[in-house]
């Protein structure tokens, strides 16, 4: 007999307006795969691999916007839950994970498939919660609907992100023949009502007063979802020169007139005198440039960073206020209250990044094929509309040397491991219809191989293995390329290619190592298909580094 209060939290879901489930194959957890299977209106994926299947949901709810349940059964399924969990909750991403659990009295008795699960993922949840096991009393009903509903808007609140519930269950897992499940019509069900986070009057005066002080003021956006009416904004400042606008890629604000090449000079200390700002206005999450990182933490700075929950965020090591807005009604508010820069500050930034700009393609053209080249292509082919999900290592880093772009672009640059970049983007084809492009690399795409292996069709993805058959970025950290042992303890060299993988799956698949390969292979690479498509850009590590320094080696040359 599944319990009822096992009935009520899948109804409490449904009212709240959850529709996905991710769940892996279990008993322990078999109610609550029959509850969710169940229920009309749920939609059930099931996906084998807990750590893959983490990820997914993930992407899912990167798109949605609203929390997708994972279930798993006991033991160490919940365990490989724990990089997405991990990654979600840095990224800011809602996840309501429901793991399955041996009743107390049987944890630490050497029973099967029994870890100490309760707040087992520490500091990486916004909260963790203990189901009751037993509902013999109606307090205890009302105690696991309490539960429900604070896991579900808990996981939605800024910052949004994951919330556990651990479930304790008992034999019998399974209903009787027969049985029929009734989930409640009315189920208890508690909401939330939004708040704005506004600065007060008071408080905008006393800016507008300090602003005045100021004569160079750099305008950084972190990692966040595509926002129309940011970008308006930032554009607006960038074009009247009221601020420098330096935007990562993952910013998703690369507009006209924002600065988008700096990893090219920052690293130059000549130009740092010249660029430094007195003042950096921050929002968003992380960026990706660790020149722009190392530039600012070097400079004596105010900082400023508008974070909506007040909480202290400071990545360049001189953080002085904390701005507890919407990072939109304050730009909005910016604008107009914004005293006149340095007379030459802008065009300082400006004059570097139209230097890059020409002399960046036409670098490439003349070096050989590599990696650096292939991107470029690739990149140039993207449809207008689609989504970029980059592998984290040198995939992103490629990416962000290149420029602005106008697709969304997503990357796991919450915890920036590779584990997971092919389930994200797996997840994300699974909601959105328009074209999803995954830009991997040979050891995140091996890696996280289980991505691909369930039963739903993807035919808007799209896969580019960036394949130099080892961990190619370590040639470029100073430290590890140093060493003696760098070829076979750094790089991890490999042999794979992804032919039999695509063979596996019925994917489309082409192999290029020229650029005139590549160019036919994306000739065609989004003409419609039922299945997903993969393409392998073969290369060497030695060769890619070599090409960096060249490119490198070009740009410094025009700056002379």
């Amino acid at each position: 007999m599944i319990l009822q209060p096992i009935l009520d939290l899948v109804a409490i879901c449904a009212a709240q307006g959850i529709r996905q489930v991710v769940l892996s194959p279990g008993s322990r957890c078999a109610p609550l795969t029959l509850a969710f299977a169940r229920h009309p209106e749920m939609e059930v994926r099931t996906i084998s691999d807990e750590r893959s299947a983490g990820f997914i949901a993930l992407g899912m709810a990167q798109q949605l916007k609203q929390p997708v349940v994972l279930v798993c059964t006991s033991g160490s399924a919940v365990l490989n839950y724990y990089p997405a969990i991990a990654e979600a909750f840095f990224q800011q991403i809602p996840l309501l994970v429901l793991t399955a659990d041996r009743p107390p009295e049987w944890v630490d008795q050497w029973d099967g498939q029994t870890i100490f699960q309760e707040e087992v993922y520490g500091k990486h949840v916004k909260k963790s919660f203990r189901f009751p096991d037993t509902f013999a009393h109606p307090d205890q009903v009302r105690h696991a609907h309490r539960i429900s509903n604070e896991a579900i808007l808990l996981s939605q609140q800024f910052p949004a992100g994951p919330v556990h519930i651990n479930i304790p269950l008992r034999e019998p897992f399974y209903p009787e023949e027969g049985e029929i499940f009734h989930f409640p019509k009315h189920p208890s069900v508690v909401t939330l009502e939004p708040s704005e986070v506004l600065l007060g009057e008071g408080a905008l005066e006393k800016l507008k007063s300090e602003l005045s002080g100021f004569r160079r003021i750099l305008l950084v956006p972190g990692q966040q979802e595509s926002n129309p009416a940011l970008l308006a904004i930032i554009e607006r400042l960038a074009k009247n020169q009221q601020v420098v606008v330096v935007a990562d890629t993952l910013s998703n604000l690369q507009g006209k007139g924002t600065i988008t090449l700096h990893d090219h000079w920052l690293g130059r200390e000549e130009f740092h005198t010249a660029l430094a700002p007195d003042l950096v206005i921050s929002f968003g999450k992380s960026i990706i440039s660790k020149s722009l990182k190392l530039f600012l933490r070097k400079q004596d700075i105010q900082h400023w960073h508008i974070q909506p929950d007040g909480q202290a965020k400071d990545t360049y090591a001189g953080l002085t206020r904390i701005l507890g807005s919407d990072p939109l009604d304050f730009l909005n508010w910016l604008a107009t209250h914004l005293p006149p820069l340095e007379s030459d500050y802008a065009q300082r930034w400006q004059l570097l990044e139209e230097q890059v700009t020409n002399i960046l393609p036409k670098a490439l053209k003349e070096v050989e094929f590599g990696e650096y080249r292939a991107v470029m292509q690739v990149l140039e082919a993207l449809p207008a509309t689609g989504q970029l999900h980059v592998a984290n290592s040198m995939a992103i880093r490629y990416v962000n040397f290149l420029g602005r772009r106008t697709q969304e672009v997503y990357c796991n640059r919450g915890t920036s491991g590779i584990d997971g970049s092919s389930s994200t983007a797996v997840g994300a084809s699974l909601i959105c219809q328009e074209p999803v492009t995954l830009l991997t690399g040979d050891m995140a795409f091996f890696y996280d191989r289980n991505a691909f292996w369930h039963n739903y069709p993807m035919p808007n993805l799209r896969v580019i293995v960036l394949n130099n058959h080892a961990g190619g970025i370590f040639r470029l950290i100073d430290g590890p390329a140093r060493q003696p042992e760098l070829a076979e303890f750094f790089e991890t060299h490999q042999a794979l290619t992804a032919v039999h993988l695509a063979a596996e799956y019925g994917f489309h698949y082409a192999s290029v190592m020229t650029s005139e390969e590549l160019e036919s292979a994306l000739s065609e690479f989004y003409e419609p298909s039922i299945q997903a498509k993969i393409i392998e850009i073969g290369s060497s590590s030695t060769r890619n580094a070599n090409i960096l320094k060249q490119i490198k080696g070009s740009i410094s040359a025009s700056f002379v």
